[in-house]
């Protein structure tokens, strides 16, 4: 949803009360009343992150962290419920205070960001009534008239596939095209940085991969994306850049190729023996490391599939041997944010 309302709790912001576009002022890249740097600034990161700390009473939720999300990416925040995901993403945007560190945002500290500040952002949260009575178009028009420089509503509205919806009453449209209007009233003010909380929980397959292709095209529009989620092929579709947060503190960042250590992970290359062969007949570089597990399929551990598959291949042509149930597997973005959980969960 739009983020240029009065400034109130951000589960309000679905029921803001809205003013006019001149309250809104100029987009001149002030925050603040403080002129800061438009985003995509040379070296400027559309956020910056260091030493944030937040605590309620003598429990911390966020304990140190630092982060740098830089323009036109999508940066994934990822973590077990309670982490501290929420606190951090509501500092960000400017609905909750902090108790030390610094942050930026559009280059401006988001806790005393003024309307030119949020008309530049724009959020689509976990859930959202929409009025009933109003068409698409209608609520999107509406919704333009609230920023001083907003994107044409007809093109918002192609842009998040639901043209063929534009006169439908909200009240009429599925989840998912709720999800994808939500989303339309986000962009209408042609934001700079676009926060989406969990953006397709609840959706089915077919949906989910049509809002990734939305919100990918947000990038190629040059948008800037902050997205928590809970679904692990998600980030691996969508992020440039990856951090997981555990108990309040980040303890893994990078691409979802790299986090972790997963681009130096060792492979699995699985199969089932050719009916009366022995372990002890493969080739001698591959009985030397296979494993026979409880399923009874061998398994190899290498850094280097293509070799062992040349190996094995080589053999099975030899013996006129079938390999029709190979597998060769590399641990999945989830392995691995499921052992960085694990393991932080353990030390605490």
């Amino acid at each position: 949803m739009p983020a240029g309302g009065p400034s109130r709790g951000r589960g309000d912001a679905c029921r803001r009360l809205w003013k006019t576009p001149d309250a809104l002022g100029a987009h001149d890249g002030t925050v603040g009343g403080v002129t800061g740097p438009r985003v995509g600034a040379a070296g400027e990161p559309v956020i910056r992150v260091e030493g944030l700390c937040k605590s309620y009473g003598e429990h911390e939720v966020v304990r140190g962290i630092d982060l740098d999300v830089h323009h036109g990416e999508i940066f994934a925040f990822l973590g077990p419920n309670g982490a501290g995901k929420t606190t951090t993403v509501e500092i960000l945007e400017g609905y909750r205070s902090r108790n030390a560190g610094e942050v930026s945002v559009l280059g401006g500290d988001p806790a005393s960001a003024d309307r030119r500040w949020r008309s530049r952002v724009g959020l689509v949260l976990q859930s959202c009534t929409m009025p009933p009575e109003l068409t698409v178009r209608e609520l999107v028009e509406l919704y333009a008239g609230y920023y001083p420089h907003p994107r044409p509503a007809a093109e918002t509205i192609e842009l998040v596939g639901l043209t063929d919806k534009r006169d439908a009453r909200t009240k009429q449209l599925s989840g998912g095209q709720l999800r994808r209007l939500d989303v339309a009233l986000a962009l209408i003010g042609d934001p700079d940085l676009v926060f989406l909380d969990e953006p397709t929980t609840g959706f089915d397959p077919s949906a989910r991969h049509h809002a990734w292709e939305v919100i990918a095209n947000l990038r190629e529009l040059g948008k800037s994306i902050f997205l928590t989620t809970h679904y692990m092929d998600e980030a691996e579709a969508l992020a440039d850049h990856v951090a997981v947060i555990v108990a309040g503190q980040i303890v893994a960042e990078g691409t979802p190729e790299t986090l972790g250590g997963r681009d130096r992970e060792l492979s699995d290359v699985s199969f089932a023996l050719p009916a009366e062969a022995s372990l002890s007949e493969l080739p001698a570089e591959i009985s030397s490391i296979a494993q026979q597990r409880e399923d009874g399929r061998i398994h190899l551990s290498v850094p280097d599939p293509a070799r062992a598959l040349h190996a094995l291949s080589g053999w099975a042509l030899e013996q006129d041997a079938s390999l029709d149930t190979l597998v060769v597997g590399h641990p999945t973005l989830e392995d691995v944010y499921l052992r960085l959980t694990a393991q932080a969960e353990q030390a605490e």
